[in-house]
């Protein structure tokens, strides 16, 4: 698949020529959609009950932007519900092509391809780019950590003070107010506007606690689901994968990123596993090459291989993740991409596993979930992660929501953290003209 539409039709219809044209179809109807929301993201969720006047502006601007596009709204309403596998059957006949898109549908998704909802997760992930290519991946120079250094970078050139290694074990509240936080070494750092970046469950329960919270809000974000199907497998290799079907092991086109996902079937049989706690025997796997790109994070000659691999249960039916099972998950992944390249199994020289329990203990993805919570209609827009916490603002004054488990969910965008800053100096702004009268 490439960045050009036409010329992954042309792709297509090597394997089947009436899906070629309906790729491009296909490719029309997500832009269209993403256009419709992609503006949203930018937009501030109001309380949907509308209890304050400044939520009024919001709700209006919002309501008279869908208005103008009413026409794309009536599309948008029907995938919000719709199953991805009803999606793509609107535009394919081949199984194979289906299976290669369907992928897109459950990234992180506590479901299958035939799960209502997760068109949406589809036209989620579309509605990214990257260089200016509409849904899109970008590859980091020197890897993901050089997107936090260029933010503490940019933080620190403003004046900003960062510590790191410094765990946070209370957000310290007095009379309904954020006075700043506690850390896990006794200090207490004093500040009027706290902004919490980790999980809501995270923030409210564990951080500032349920007595602190409006009853209402303290049980929104206890049913706050937050199931999670996905692991990372991440392997060092002597040599790229050498492809049956488009063999090579100098960096070629094949190599940047590869799908594992021969059907819809396929797919949906590797979630069936899931639900009942086993890991997929025949999991879809979701491979990433970046040394093709940036060959300096790897020794000469070597590769990394970082493996997006479901379905993965959070906790196995038959007991906890202990060693054996992780490397028995390892043994899965390299068999199954072995299967498509003859060499992949001496080519790996180290192998890690992260399990969704292993994502939560290692980065506070409470269930492993990669979003910060899961991407339903049910939990997005003002629902997100509660009506009471809608718009990056919460009952507690001072304390603001700014990570994935907000609006517009989760993904490498910062676009949760633009959006509460702007809600932050808002509210200073006012603040200060409040102190001026």
């Amino acid at each position: 698949m490439w960045n050009d539409p036409a010329k992954t039709a042309e792709e297509i219809g090597r394997i089947s020529k009436p899906d070629a044209d309906g790729y491009l179809r296909y490719n029309a109807a997500l832009e269209e959609l993403a256009a419709l929301v992609r503006p949203l993201l930018y937009k501030i969720p109001p309380d949907p009950g509308l209890q304050s006047l400044r939520d009024i502006p919001h709700a209006t601007g919002t309501a008279a932007f869908l208005l103008r596009r009413r026409r794309s709204l009536a599309k948008f309403t029907s995938i919000m519900t719709m199953s991805c596998a009803d999606f793509l059957d609107r535009f394919f006949t081949d199984e194979r092509i289906k299976g290669a898109l369907a992928p897109g549908g459950v990234i992180g998704m506590w479901g299958g391809p035939m799960s209502p909802g997760s068109a949406y997760v589809l036209l989620h992930h579309r509605m990214g780019e990257a260089a200016h290519v509409s849904g899109g991946w970008g590859f980091v120079r020197g890897g993901m950590g050089g997107v936090s250094e260029a933010i503490a970078g940019a933080a620190r050139a403003a004046g900003a003070d960062i510590e790191v290694s410094a765990e946070v074990t209370a957000i310290d509240v007095t009379g309904g107010k954020a006075r700043g936080v506690t850390l896990a070494d006794g200090r207490q750092l004093r500040a009027t506007v706290v902004a919490s970046a980790v999980h809501p469950h995270t923030t409210f329960l564990t951080l500032v606690g349920a007595q602190h919270l409006p009853a209402e809000l303290a049980e929104d974000v206890r049913n706050f689901r937050t199931r999670s199907p996905s692991a990372k497998v991440n392997l060092a290799l002597s040599e790229l994968p050498d492809f049956t079907a488009r063999p090579g092991t100098e960096p070629g086109p094949q190599h940047a990123e590869i799908m594992v996902s021969p059907t819809l079937t396929y797919l949906e049989q590797a979630w069936d596993d899931a639900k009942y706690g086993r890991p997929s025997a025949r999991p879809m796997i979701d491979c990433v090459i970046p040394t093709t790109k940036d060959p300096t994070i790897a020794p000469q000659g070597s590769h990394i291989m970082n493996c997006f691999v479901q379905y993965i249960p959070y906790q196995p039916a038959d007991g906890p993740w202990d060693d054996a099972k992780r490397d028995a998950l390892a043994t899965s992944v390299i068999d199954t991409i072995a299967q498509s390249a003859p060499n992949f199994k001496d080519a790996v020289t180290r192998r890690q596993v992260l399990t969704p329990y292993d994502l939560e203990q290692r980065f506070g993805l409470v269930g492993g979930n990669i979003f910060h919570g899961e991407i339903s209609p049910d939990q997005l827009f003002s629902l997100r992660p509660s009506p009471l916490a809608a718009g990056y603002r919460t009952p507690i004054a001072g304390l603001y929501l700014c990570a994935s488990g907000t609006h517009p969910g989760g993904g490498v965008m910062g676009i949760p953290g633009l959006n509460a800053s702007r809600v932050i100096a808002k509210d200073a702004r006012h603040r200060t003209l409040s102190k001026r009268a």
